[in-house]
């Protein structure tokens, strides 16, 4: 779409036309009003992204000269708009303007306001062709609108990480086809189950959006280890004013009003407080709930789609996790096997991520050497297709080649096969330690024992943090450098 982009603030109008042409729309950017007036006259825009807030012509004015032209029926006006302006936003939404955005620009609320103007765009194109043409045109005029809503879609898709899945082999082929099984029926809770960087995220946002063919609905996400027991309440349900010391005044709504009509994804549910466990219960059996220090029922109209790296089965048994709420939460199940037992998938997503890392960054990767297949095929994976995918990206901002050989690879070959389950610790200190002949750095060996922990104890950070005398947190922070790390 030809799109004119019109704010006096540099940072902010390259950032979005960068995230616009990124997306294949052809922008001009305008620093001012008189300068945008005279670029509409010069050219063709079905749609107008501006700034109210501009000195001389503000954005306002422009939608006034606009609206005033012939030509300027056709044209949808979308202002961008800080809290303070509010009331211009609603002037200008009377006097034409098709919709406006908060500032600092949210990229999905961006993307999904472009899907609504191209779709009426289309029905205008359409609507015009039928006046001139309509035995001739109709036809034409659905299949254009057909392919570009499409190709927002796909746009759409891409924004929310599932536009490119790899589904490779007939174990992720059965999964996609749960998930778009699962999209079917809003009623059914699923729980999804696989080892940290499986993908569970991505099989989420597939049950929520399946392949984009109606309008987004929300999707709003938890992660149930980030919280403590005392705010996971009120960041659920909400609460009502002058519910605790330092609550709002006019109280808050919860991630459960946020996800009416859509989907909650509660990412590491098997982290979730025993005390809140039953509160969740109720909200799937009831469909209702009450707001921390409310006495209102609220009818609940949420799709719960849950995903742990957890074995609940065995945390049912420890009492750790409650029986009735992993039954109710099974009813709709999906597995997700590790990387390790995937290996005919790991060289064909090992070529897609080259594909897409190459193209991001303007390299000249195009195939996988014979060398460094064994070297993909004889690795372990303990960190899944995140891994595979860390590991790529770093090798593709590296080097440049026309082929992903060998010593562009941060990983090494091994004689082992894939590994099939959690292993034990190599490394154990009433043991004779081996070391290599060659230097080494001891950060390395520290990584491979966290990594090796995690695994002994099926991903459960608690306890491989209580294994390796370290508390929760710092264990948590040996991660995220790890991964920053691949």
């Amino acid at each position: 779409m030809n799109i004119l982009l019109v704010d006096d603030d540099t940072g902010s109008r390259t950032s979005v036309g960068k995230f616009l042409r990124r997306h294949g729309h052809e922008i001009t950017e305008c620093s001012n009003g008189e300068e945008a007036l005279a670029a509409f006259l010069a050219g063709s825009f079905p749609m107008i992204l501006t700034d109210i807030r501009m000195p001389a012509m503000s954005g306002i004015d422009l939608l006034k000269h606009i609206k005033d032209m012939p030509c300027g029926t056709y044209t949808d006006i979308v202002l961008f708009t800080g809290h303070g302006s509010m009331e211009s936003a609603i002037e200008a939404l009377r006097m034409g303007a098709f919709d406006y955005l908060l500032k600092p620009i949210n990229i999905q609320e961006l993307s999904i306001i472009i899907e609504k103007v191209a779709e009426h765009q289309g029905l205008l194109r359409e609507n015009r062709r039928l006046t001139d043409h309509f035995d001739q045109e109709v036809q034409a005029a659905t299949l254009e609108t057909t392919k570009e809503n499409s190709r927002l879609r796909m746009l759409a898709a891409k924004a929310e990480g599932i536009g490119e899945i790899g589904l490779f082999g007939t174990v992720m082929q059965n999964i996609y086809a749960q998930a778009l099984m699962y999209h079917r029926d809003r009623s059914i809770p699923v729980l999804i189950q696989g080892e940290t960087g499986t993908g569970k995220e991505m099989i989420a946002k597939l049950i929520h959006y399946a392949e984009f063919e109606e309008a987004a609905a929300p999707f709003v996400d938890i992660n149930c280890a980030a919280l403590t027991p005392s705010l996971f309440e009120s960041e659920l349900f909400g609460y009502e004013a002058g519910s605790f010391t330092g609550s709002l005044t006019k109280g808050q709504k919860g991630k459960l009003d946020l996800a009416a009509g859509g989907t909650l994804f509660l990412d590491e549910i098997g982290e979730m407080p025993l005390e809140m466990q039953a509160k969740l219960l109720r909200v799937l059996q009831e469909k209702e709930y009450y707001r921390v220090g409310g006495l209102k029922k609220i009818k609940s109209d949420v799709r719960i789609v849950c995903a742990t790296n957890r074995n609940l089965s065995q945390a049912v048994a420890a009492g750790t996790f409650r029986r009735d709420l992993y039954y109710r939460l099974n009813v709709g199940q999906i597995f997700i096997p590790p990387l390790r037992e995937q290996s005919n998938s790991i060289v064909p997503l090992a070529e897609m991520f080259l594909h897409r890392f190459a193209k991001q960054k303007g390299k000249c990767f195009r195939s996988v050497s014979s060398e460094a297949v064994q070297i993909l095929l004889h690795h372990s994976w303990p960190g899944n297709i995140r891994e595979l995918q860390n590991v790529v990206e770093w090798s593709v901002f590296m080097f440049d080649d026309t082929e992903l050989r060998a010593k562009h690879l941060k990983i090494t070959a091994s004689n082992e096969p894939l590994r099939s389950g959690p292993q034990t610790n190599t490394l154990i200190p009433d043991a004779p330690v081996s070391l290599p002949s060659r230097p080494f750095k001891l950060d390395d060996y520290v990584d491979q024992i966290i990594v090796a922990a995690l695994e002994m104890h099926n991903g459960n950070k608690s306890a491989a943090a209580s294994y390796l005398g370290l508390s929760r947190r710092s264990l948590s922070y040996r991660l995220e450098k790890l991964m920053q790390d691949n």
